[in-house]
């Protein structure tokens, strides 16, 4: 309990208490709302399902991925991360193992469960991981903020020692703030979290997504990664004119689509058979500084901002994480469907390349990788720091 207790100073909880929360509406989700923007969210994997705002003609767009329902989210056999805190690993493990070294040099290797490409990695915690859950809801505020809560056992998934986390969702006129903040309790243990949400900024009124511009100003490097996208330990320069530059000038998600894929690198480049993007990008100043891990930027700094002429909706991200993955939904296929508050007559599914993943958070599998010097801040040990992150979403409209 004394544990609990810090974490929750720690983050500064205000608002309801456990004992008089205000229920869900009818369909199991938590609202926050301002004057300008309106978020829902549930307690299944502490996930994101609405996030409203009016675009540049007034009209009301639902921008995030989602369904109607959260009793839906537990019903989804395919389990597409919506919205989600994945955890409490994000993304993918090598061979779903690594190693712990005590202080002495002694090695502790563990195993935890496998549940991708049939057996050979683990994503996002395994197949019970933390976006398979129902959190607590520890704090409401319907005017401005949500927090919930999550115990994660010794030995859950294979994962070493007790994790407890606290996620707190803050919004303010046009800006949604998230601050995680897990604690190891009993043994050393890796953590990585991060926010899934599935971004499209039309409220799914397009075929696609791939007119979305993005601009990430310190994506100069990013994760070498193998045919199922498990790190290799290479580091790449994201050069000035290639598919992964995203960091010399804005631009379209699509714009590399219209070439010769094979030609150009697009092909494969989101692993094996795959075109598009689901890459690991490093936040730097240049495609190739001195230290792989020495932070080159000011947190406060924007590291991301997407945008779509469309709507003229456009969002900023501000993070303390020194990565940031970005995925171009190539493996939607149609058969999710839209939510009541998104689409048009004919569109009514999410179609290929309809939406867009940015997810903030540290060097992917960089458990596996002491070379790049993540240990400390992916490795958290009883009576150490905690693990936090922290991330601002800052959304506007360009008329």
């Amino acid at each position: 309990m004394r544990i609990h207790a810090l974490l929750l100073g720690a983050i500064s909880l205000t608002g309801a208490t456990a004992a008089s929360i205000p229920a869900p509406d009818p369909n199991g989700k938590y609202w926050l709302n301002t004057s300008s923007i309106s978020l829902a969210f549930i307690p299944y994997g502490a996930s994101i399902t609405n996030l409203l705002l009016p675009d540049k003609h007034g009209n009301l767009l639902d921008i995030v991925a989602g369904y109607d329902n959260a009793t839906a989210y537990t019903l989804d056999a395919a389990h597409p991360h919506f919205g989600s805190v994945p955890g409490r690993y994000a993304n993918r493990i090598k061979n779903s193992t690594f190693s712990i070294f005590d202080e002495d040099g002694t090695e502790t290797k563990y195993h935890v469960t496998p549940n991708e490409n049939n057996g050979l990695n683990t994503l996002h915690g395994g197949p019970d991981g933390w976006d398979y859950r129902n959190f607590s809801v520890v704090a409401y505020t319907p005017s401005s903020s949500i927090t919930f809560s999550i115990v994660d056992p010794d030995g859950k998934e294979g994962f070493p020692g007790e994790v407890v986390s606290y996620i707190t969702y803050t919004v303010s006129n046009s800006t949604w703030d998230i601050k995680m903040v897990a604690l190891a309790t009993t043994k050393a243990t890796p953590i990585m979290l991060s926010s899934h949400t599935y971004w499209n900024l039309d409220g799914f009124e397009l075929d696609d997504a791939l007119g979305h511009e993005l601009y990430m100003p310190f994506a100069g490097m990013r994760v070498g990664v193998d045919g199922i996208l498990i790190p290799t330990g290479e580091v790449l320069g994201n050069e000035r004119g290639g598919i992964n530059d995203f960091w010399s000038r804005p631009k379209k998600i699509g714009e590399a689509f219209g070439n010769d894929t094979k030609e150009n690198g697009l092909e494969g480049n989101c692993g094996t058979g795959c075109t598009g993007y689901d890459n690991c990008y490093i936040h730097s100043l240049r495609p190739s500084p001195p230290s792989l891990s020495q932070s080159w930027r000011d947190p406060s700094q924007m590291v991301a901002r997407l945008s779509s002429p469309h709507s003229g909706i456009k969002l900023e991200v501000y993070s303390d994480q020194d990565a940031f993955q970005m995925y171009s939904c190539n493996q939607q296929k149609g058969d999710v469907p839209l939510k009541w508050t998104q689409g048009t007559d004919t569109l009514r599914t999410i179609p290929k390349y309809g939406c867009v993943v940015l997810e903030v958070q540290d060097w992917i599998d960089g458990i596996n990788h002491p070379e790049w010097g993540r240990t400390s801040k992916q490795v958290f040990k009883p009576g150490g720091d905690p693990y936090v992150l922290q991330a601002r979403y800052v959304f506007g409209v360009d008329k």
